[in-house]
């Protein structure tokens, strides 16, 4: 895991954010899924940051934020397999179906789950369609 500082170009929010490794980071910003949690823009860059420095003393500190984040990947684990229970899944075309389900009364019961861009995102929530992005830890990740 690596933790980098973020900045959004387009209205200066600084915040923190994990990533499985810097690959990681590079896939999500290629495909422009990081986005900023306050304007929702996708201008997101790093920022300069110093490296965390690990001493012998911090293997409590260690134990502590492994205990947390194996909580938080429990959590995560345990909305997914609500959602695979209750929902029906769309794949990609998770826009097309959002669309079908609001604009047709007759579907409005029907829950899903799938994948979408940043950018049907956004139009969806202009259409005032209400979808959520999740965290998503795939079956094979440790």
């Amino acid at each position: 895991m690596i933790k980098y500082k973020l900045l959004c170009k387009d209205c200066d929010l600084k915040f923190d954010s994990w990533f499985a490794s810097s690959n990681e980071y590079e896939r999500l910003k290629k495909k422009k899924i990081l986005t900023c949690h306050k304007c929702n823009s996708i201008n997101i860059e790093k920022t300069i940051m110093a490296p965390q420095l690990i001493s012998h003393k911090s293997g409590a500190d260690l134990k502590i934020n492994l205990e947390k984040y194996n909580k938080v990947k429990k959590t995560i684990k345990n909305y997914q397999k609500f959602i695979k229970d209750n929902f029906k899944y769309v794949g990609d075309n998770f826009a097309y179906e959002a669309r079908s389900i609001h604009y047709n009364s007759k579907k409005k019961s029907r829950g899903i789950y799938g994948s979408a861009s940043k950018e049907d995102l956004k139009e969806l929530k202009e259409e005032g369609i209400d979808a959520q992005m999740i965290p998503w830890i795939e079956e094979n990740e440790n």
